[in-house]
């Protein structure tokens, strides 16, 4: 089994500390024992990848780094504009994109949504989003973690796929299949995916203006919640992310 992984201010040499919340979970719930190896991210890209020498209470544990490495960004980056789904949907598809690999994931406030993000409640939807992704990305041993942008209108989201390389709309009457689609070798890929209802006519013209295409994943439709997880799969699959 990989060595589990904590998530550090900053990644640093020597023998390092682990307290707080971290500490915690490793020393209380985890239970590490000296000798165990163990991984400390600071979620951008770097990793202090040592061994326990002991533990101190029920909150400490002391470190000891071998080695620090530094992962490099991801080529094509992978963005998933991920309109808002219903209850804890939204955390299942953070949960799922962050384990298959995505790099970014942008909240989108369709006009089909049922949910909507607003005031103190929008907030902490949005705290659950982070803190899903933060956790996902331990579980699955990442040592960088996707960023979970501040919820976008369609104007905005329009505006990040005028930017992209490659942008790229779900859309089960897309007339393009994703995985024949010319795939760029760097820069920055987006896909979206819409909610339950669909992705509106309006919105679709507005996001072909911008140089998204409509595509379909396969035969079948996939709930929103799950769209994202099989789009990043394949883009990772087709880049050679996967390889």
């Amino acid at each position: 089994m990989t060595a589990p992984v904590f998530l550090v201010d900053e990644v640093s040499t020597g023998t390092v500390v682990l307290d707080g919340p971290e500490g915690r979970h490793a020393v209380s719930v985890r239970r590490l024992n000296p000798g165990e190896p163990v991984v400390l991210t600071d979620g951008a890209g770097r990793g202090a990848f040592g061994t326990v020498v002991s533990a101190e209470g029920k909150s400490t544990l002391y470190v000891a780094v071998d080695e620090v490495r530094e992962e490099p960004v991801p080529r094509p980056r992978i963005t998933v504009v991920q309109a808002l789904p219903k209850g804890d949907r939204g955390e299942l598809a953070v949960e799922t994109m962050t384990e298959t690999g995505v790099d970014a994931i942008v909240p989108w406030a369709a006009s089909r949504c049922i949910t909507q993000w607003k005031g103190e409640r929008g907030l902490k939807s949005l705290g659950k989003w982070r803190a899903t992704a933060r956790e996902a990305g331990k579980q699955s041993r990442r040592l960088r973690f996707p960023e979970v942008a501040d919820p976008h209108s369609t104007r905005q989201v329009a505006a990040l796929l005028g930017g992209a390389d490659f942008a790229a709309v779900l859309h089960e009457e897309g007339s393009a299949p994703l995985a024949r689609a010319a795939l760029p070798e760097e820069g920055s890929i987006v896909l979206v995916v819409g909610p339950e209802g669909g992705v509106s006519p309006e919105e679709l013209a507005a996001f072909g203006e911008a140089g998204a295409g409509a595509f379909r994943l396969g035969p079948s439709v996939l709930r929103t919640s799950t769209a994202g997880t099989a789009g990043v799969a394949l883009l990772l699959g087709r880049t050679g992310r996967w390889g």
